[in-house]
């Protein structure tokens, strides 16, 4: 019986192998900093940066770390943080040490065009739904490679909620001559 089984398994690993060989998907690939876990990799364009903000070791290098929770006066004074800002503070996603990185809660580095999976850690009903395509915009094949907008081509991720829109009026109905209505000369 022993003779049997180990050429089964044998064949059916070789089989497994030429499958997956044959395949157009691609394998998860490894993030740096994972402990040996796997993230897929997701088409996304850059990040919606302003000019001239990146890389922010440009500036932050030579700063000290500062993590008291404050207005900001002297530089970004334009971001005004409306996310959980009772509990929130710039180095809870920003990576102190290198700001040119976001991190994650595990302390694991990712860069600007993974901060889905930043995002993700708060929000994965959101995540999920932006991976099935159903929020956000993806573009690609249902079946082959798709491309994804990152939340923050959206989404500002200091004031991630949209802003209030103001109600247009109803529509006007067109103006026609009494003979064209209901196709009727």
């Amino acid at each position: 019986m022993r003779r049997l089984v180990l050429p089964a398994l044998l064949l059916a690993s070789i089989a497994a192998l030429a499958r997956d060989e044959g395949s157009d998907r691609k394998p998860a690939l490894p993030r740096a900093g994972s402990a040996g876990g796997t993230e897929e990799h997701l088409e996304v364009p850059p990040p919606p940066f302003s000019e001239g903000i990146f890389p922010c070791s440009g500036c932050h290098a030579d700063l000290p770390v500062n993590r008291t929770r404050r207005p900001l006066t002297a530089m970004h004074d334009d971001i005004v943080l409306r996310h959980d800002e009772e509990h929130r503070w710039c180095l809870d996603c920003h990576d102190a040490t290198d700001r040119d990185w976001l991190h994650l809660a595990s302390g694991e580095r990712v860069g600007f065009d993974e901060s889905y999976r930043l995002c993700g850690q708060c929000h994965g009903e959101k995540l999920r739904d932006w991976r099935a395509g159903v929020h956000g915009r993806r573009t690609g094949s249902w079946n082959g490679p798709k491309r994804y907008l990152l939340c923050a081509h959206c989404h500002n991720p200091h004031q991630p909620r949209f802003r209030s829109l103001a109600p247009e009026p109803a529509p006007r109905r067109p103006e026609r001559p009494p003979e064209t209505i209901g196709g009727l000369p």
